[in-house]
């Protein structure tokens, strides 16, 4: 009987092996396929790497070698005499000195330079021949690649490019016999097994070889089934059969992930050495290797940035394991458990410009027609500043606080008014560029790219104020020309700052019969004005008084030329009812940032190969829209906007440097401002295109103050120099209360302000035509008061005649609109504290009770 039972159960077990052994043959011989159809291809996508712009380096800013060492680090550069050379290039670092040696790899031509250091600034740079330098380009940074749709960002690297102090942390950590073994741990299976057949979810084995996670994380998903494991198994010993220990783990090093960037997974230990240490993997140190090999247990749970307790707590038992293992010594643990984490701050969580990636990608798609592009491991070289990116993306986050606040105090009156429609949060946007070169160096296109791709900084929206200053523009250019301009009076004279103009409530007639009726601001107005408050302040119907006197056509051709493709010649135009994207207003206000020149914004510099060779270069388009007079000139206007106008809360906010600007309101609200060397666009408004309800000056205007105050404490952009007058352009000081030349008689307020050569004002505030009153009569109304100057002083009226031509590249002026007919009714004339004081006003932008009508061309 006995020996029946064993024969019975013999048969079974042999039937279950050979019944195993079937299933284990079918099961191999499936996955062999597929590990063979997944190794067939690269195991990496060699996707496109976008690049930043190249740090600059001049004598006189305030760097310090440690923070050049910090960018060479990044760039990949290794230390010279310091283990094999990176292609990238190598640096020798001093006390007051760096030396640069670019490699065979890099953007730059191999010329070596040395920047020397003196109380923590550049004192000089010299080339390698001796000569000295007036500038440097560092290596450009590496900002991300162009990932798959896993949105994983990583940098390859071999196994010989690891450092053998990381290779035994991981091991010592994750999995001792690695070297030894055949790919699975059969004692950890076991236990794994029967701790699941007791239901037992804590224990956590089975998974414990490299092999077996990398078959995990490349084929599997992330489910806890025997059937899982079962196949973890057979493609782990596939994984073994193809591959040397060596491959298997560099294929892991790049595979691991590693935490979280932004809207990006870390995979690998390349990517993760430049996320939270700044540097090229090889020269990571002991307690950098154990803190990455101990974030492959809970990349989330152990982030450094956000838990350092727990992420030092995980290196040291990974040291500690490292001294079982033999790998280091104990001194060398505890010296290692005394050394702070030294993470690159924010490296993290500082984002890498998706917004400006997106953009980048749809150029390349555009660009270089090839749909397998970004298989090809490009090298794309942009205009990014990842320091001025990082500062936009800091303002915009802190300042957006502050308008949710406004927004919420708004719906909280509408609520008690009875409106119970729901609160809608705001979008933003934020373009900043060189004017002189039309680098894009910062870009933002909303609030929170993980929440919103929507770009919109490339999104259609009306201008609002922000266009007024081409009305300005265009009537200084006619007056170049040798045009006149004729008020509404009849009178024809040289437009210049002082030129006075109507700002009453006005029923503008355009393309035979149709009218438009704006408003100012609040319904407020100040009757007549010099053409500098009328832009001063924002207003309406000043503006488009303007408008017409120089031609609505003309104004729309300059707005059109400047790259404000909508414009069109109807009074609406003059106060930005056209739409535009913040992009193309930035691309615009080049114009008058860059002595009338407009330079296209653009962002990829070069392509280049793996190895570095150019594939394609770009190279900006420019064109001369304006004169350089009259782009000074309106630049001299919107001076006055942000020193005592409508964006003069940018002052209070503490920025204090040179600047011109244009506050804007539609039903979305703009800032547009550059200094002598940084242009920046600011748009907020509502996705459903509601009206915000908040002015330029208090919800785009604090983004552009913050910001432009973070830029400028950059070495780079801190040299902020005054708006330099062109030839042919002169200044004079006024006596505000008569727009004649101020002199010792005058009263105590006066300003100063440009004209065109021959045009400004010769009458002093005290002549025959003047104001004879002493300052108490004027105070008081006292005495005979004289008759106001001529619009423009010194200017003889003369009949209207049509325009001379306009210089080559200029806008050509249109023959004069008709004048439509005006109410006969004496004019509002500005109050008496107004006229003494020069009060201001809110910013006065496109509030009409009729819409913008397009008109045919005149």
């Amino acid at each position: 009987m006995t020996r029946r039972i064993l024969l019975v159960v013999g048969a079974v077990a042999a039937i279950c092996i050979v019944f195993f052994g079937v299933v284990f043959a079918f099961y191999y011989h499936k996955y062999q396929h597929i590990v063979d159809d997944r190794l067939a291809k690269p195991l990496f996508a060699n996707t496109a790497k976008i690049y930043a712009a190249p740090t600059e380096l001049r004598p006189g800013q305030k760097y310090t070698v440690q923070y050049i060492e910090q960018q060479l680090r990044s760039a990949g550069y290794s230390i010279d005499g310091e283990g094999s050379a990176s292609p990238m290039g190598t640096f020798t670092a001093g006390a007051e000195s760096i030396t640069i040696h670019p490699g065979p790899q890099s953007f730059h031509a191999p010329d070596s330079a040395t920047v020397t250091f003196d109380s923590g600034a550049i004192s000089q740079i010299t080339g390698s021949n001796g000569q000295q330098l007036a500038a440097y380009e560092l290596e450009p940074l590496l900002v991300t690649d162009l990932s798959d749709q896993n949105r994983a960002k990583r940098r390859l690297v071999t196994y010989d490019e690891l450092p053998q102090t990381l290779v035994h942390a991981v091991t010592s950590i994750e999995d001792r016999r690695f070297f030894e073994h055949g790919g699975v741990d059969y004692y950890s299976i076991l236990g794994w097994t029967w701790h699941d057949l007791r239901g037992d979810r804590r224990y956590a084995g089975g998974a414990s070889t490299l092999t077996m996670q990398l078959a995990k994380i490349m084929f599997l998903s992330p489910e806890r089934t025997f059937s899982r494991k079962f196949r973890q198994v057979l493609i782990t010993f596939q994984l073994e059969n193809h591959y040397s220990k060596q491959k298997i783990f560099e294929i892991y090093a790049n595979q691991v992930p590693l935490g979280q960037r932004g809207s990006f997974s870390i995979n690998g230990f390349g990517e993760a050495a430049q996320a939270y240490f700044g540097k090229d993997v090889r020269q990571l140190t002991l307690p950098e290797c154990a803190l990455l090999a101990g974030l492959i247990q809970s990349p989330s749970r152990l982030n450094p940035y956000r838990h350092a307790e727990r992420a030092i707590s995980r290196r040291n038992v990974v040291l500690d394991a490292m001294v079982e293992t033999g790998a280091i010594t104990k001194t060398q643990a505890e010296e290692a458990k005394a050394t702070p984490l030294h993470l690159v701050p924010g490296a993290v969580d500082a984002g890498e410009a998706p917004y400006f990636v997106d953009l980048v990608r749809d150029q390349l798609s555009q660009r270089l027609n090839d749909a397998d592009y970004n298989q090809q491991g490009l090298r794309i070289y942009t205009s990014l500043d990842p320091d001025l990116q990082r500062a936009a993306t800091e303002a915009v986050n802190e300042e957006m606080k502050n308008v949710d606040e406004q927004v919420e105090r708004l719906h909280e009156r509408r609520v008690k008014a009875g409106d119970e429609s729901p609160i809608v949060y705001p979008q933003v946007a934020l373009i900043a560029l060189n004017p002189h070169t039309g680098q894009i160096l910062a870009l933002v296109g909303g609030r929170n790219y993980g929440s919103s791709q929507y770009n919109h900084a490339v999104a259609h929206r009306p201008t609002g104020s922000i266009f007024k200053p081409f009305v300005f523009a265009a009537a200084f250019n006619t007056s170049l020309a040798g045009a006149q301009l004729t008020n509404s009076d009849g009178v024809s004279a040289t437009f210049t700052p002082v030129t006075t103009l109507n700002d009453e409530q006005t029923t503008f007639t355009f393309a035979g019969n149709q009218t438009y009726t704006p408003k100012d601001f609040e319904g407020k107005y100040m009757g007549e004005v010099t053409a500098r408050t009328a832009l001063e302040f924002s207003l309406n119907n000043a503006t488009i008084s303007l408008a017409e006197m120089v031609g609505y056509n003309n104004v729309a051709s300059l707005a059109r030329d400047a790259g404000i493709k909508s414009a069109r010649g109807t009074p609406a135009m003059a106060i930005g009812a056209y739409d535009a994207t913040p992009l193309e207003m930035a691309g615009a206000y080049t114009v008058f940032a860059n002595g009338g020149v407009k330079i296209d914004p653009w962002m990829v510099a070069s392509v280049r190969n793996p190895n570095g060779d150019p594939v394609a270069d770009y190279t900006p388009t420019t064109k001369p829209i304006l004169d350089p007079r009259s782009a000074f000139l309106t630049t001299a206007l919107m001076e006055d906007v942000i020193n005592h106008g409508t964006a003069a809360g940018v002052r209070l906010q503490g920025f204090r440097a040179p600047a011109a600007g244009k506050t804007g309101t539609s039903h979305d609200a703009w800032f547009a401002g550059f200094t002598s060397n940084l242009l920046t666009i600011v748009w907020v408004g509502n996705d459903d295109y509601s009206d915000i309800k908040i002015e330029g000056a208090h919800a785009a205007a604090p983004i552009w103050a913050d910001f432009m105050k973070r830029a400028i404490a950059l070495p780079e952009y801190s040299d902020t120099k005054d708006f330099v007058p062109p030839s042919g352009v002169t200044q004079v000081t006024l006596d505000k209360a008569t727009n004649l030349i101020a002199d010792a008689s005058c009263s105590e307020a006066d300003y100063t302000a440009y004209f065109l050569d021959g045009t400004q004002p010769t009458d002093t505030c005290d002549h025959a035509n003047g104001d004879q009153r002493n300052i108490f009569q004027r105070i008081f109304g006292l005495g005979e008061k004289p008759a106001a100057p001529p619009s423009t002083p010194g200017a003889q009226p003369v009949a209207s005649q049509p325009a001379t031509p306009v210089p080559a590249g200029q806008p050509q002026p249109a023959a004069q609109a008709p004048v439509p007919a005006v109410d006969d009714k004496p004019k509002k004339k500005p109050g008496f504290f107004r006229r003494l004081f020069g009060g201001g006003k809110k910013d006065n932008d496109d509030q009409s009770n009729q819409p913008a009508q397009p008109s045919t061309p005149q």
